[in-house]
């Protein structure tokens, strides 16, 4: 599937993006509870499945939910889906209640959360995430991530990074450079996402071998103390 992901940290749960099978896998994996979504821009593989938060706003006892985003992506978001608001529909209808948030740092819950700007030929970011002594970078789409992302991201205990294929691509890493960045950062475990068909995971689990970088797979849940990766 698309990707994207779900963050739990005490009472805290928020999305990182909502891809189009978002609402499939939050019945699949049981997710019941979102305060928050944050967004790394506003492609459709990574917003296609917005609309389906107003049943957290439901859930959540008919409140507006916090989104935060770059100012880009937020006017893209109301482009793109016009009838979100921050009240109910007058005509009582089902629509999305949102508070769109610019801000570059933030927290959700005991999380802190900053905002990481990368190179993706598109307005496009990641995030930096942080809770009691642990440390979370996730950079899902970028071609190329600039010497500040790199020295925000060095030494995280988990590096979750885009890895599209073999081959160049124009917006997207491939499996040489995303390494390269890996080797730089230096992170107790990575992560590989947003791969195409071109490799297999069996492939990709055989040219990672003997590395710290596993590719994701649709389920994965990584547990992060401060003594250890549990995934």
């Amino acid at each position: 599937r698309r990707c994207g992901a779900y963050v739990t940290a005490g009472r805290a749960r928020f999305l990182i993006d909502t891809p189009p099978e978002m609402r499939e896998a939050c019945l699949e994996y049981g997710i019941d509870k979102v305060d928050a979504v944050v967004l790394t821009h506003a492609h459709m593989d990574h917003v296609a499945g917005f609309d389906d938060v107003r049943r957290f706003n439901t859930l959540n006892g008919g409140v507006p939910m916090r989104c935060f985003a770059m100012p880009e992506t937020i006017e893209a978001m109301h482009r793109i889906f016009p009838y979100i608001s921050n009240k109910p529909n007058e005509k009582g209808l089902f629509r999305p209640m949102i508070n769109f948030v610019e801000d570059d740092a933030f927290a959700i819950g005991s999380v802190r959360v900053e905002r990481v700007r990368v190179e993706h030929g598109f307005p496009c970011c990641g995030y930096l995430l942080s809770e009691d002594g642990v440390r979370l970078g996730y950079v899902s789409d970028c071609h190329e991530l600039p010497d500040a992302a790199v020295d925000r991201f060095r030494g995280v205990d988990v590096m979750v990074l885009n890895c599209l294929r073999e081959r160049e691509h124009p917006t997207h890493l491939n499996l040489t450079r995303a390494l390269d960045y890996v080797g730089r950062i230096a992170p107790r475990r990575a992560y590989f996402i947003h791969m195409c068909h071109d490799m297999s995971h069996a492939e990709y689990l055989r040219r990672l071998s003997g590395t710290c970088v596993e590719p994701a797979y649709d389920g994965l849940e990584i547990k992060l103390t401060e003594e250890e990766v549990v995934v």
